[in-house]
């Protein structure tokens, strides 16, 4: 019978950008991002857009939120990013128009292969597609497409697409009903 040896892990492959960006960014996203301290969303656009992030016009962004890899993100017009949300955007995060990223939730990029002796890491994208809502608390796991106007309710776990208009709930998350805009 095979062990995991976490000695073997290697992510040597995985190249998330230039060191001497990544570090700043990590500087700037503490600074600017992670904090408190209510720094003027403007502000905030143009830091996100000189580091590479596509961002709408319209976007809110709250204070104390965790940006990975900015140059992996993409936000549509008139999006929300709530107080506390964590972008761990190792691959691309793409979140269309009118879209709401609730207080706290999680978009996760990034796993292991519980499979391998290695723990071998494994990278998908996030597609949240126009009018989706992510409820407070709640995660969006890799590879994951949220479809137009679905909604993860607060605490869920998604770790299969959710339907256009689904309304889904639970860990991990299934569908409970439609979803009716008037």
């Amino acid at each position: 019978m095979s062990k995991v040896s976490l000695k073997n892990y290697d992510n040597s492959w995985f190249q998330p950008g230039n060191k001497t960006k990544i570090a700043l960014w990590i500087f700037v996203n503490a600074i600017f991002f992670r904090t408190l301290l209510p720094i003027p969303i403007p502000v905030k656009l143009i830091i996100l857009r000189v580091f590479g992030a596509k961002i709408g016009d319209g976007v809110i962004i709250k204070p104390n939120v965790n940006i990975k890899y900015p140059w992996n993100l993409v936000l549509g017009n008139n999006t929300w990013v709530g107080e506390g949300v964590w972008i761990d955007n190792l691959d691309i995060v793409k979140v269309g128009d009118n879209c709401c990223l609730s207080q706290g939730c999680y978009l996760l990029t990034g796993n292991h292969d519980f499979t391998t002796q290695n723990f071998d890491l494994m990278i998908d994208k996030i597609d949240i597609q126009n009018e989706a809502w992510v409820g407070a608390q709640s995660v969006v796991c890799p590879g994951v497409t949220l479809g137009r106007g679905a909604i993860l309710t607060v605490g869920s776990i998604a770790t299969k697409n959710l339907d256009q208009l689904g309304i889904y709930q639970g860990n991990p998350a299934i569908k409970i009903k439609e979803r009716v805009i008037s």
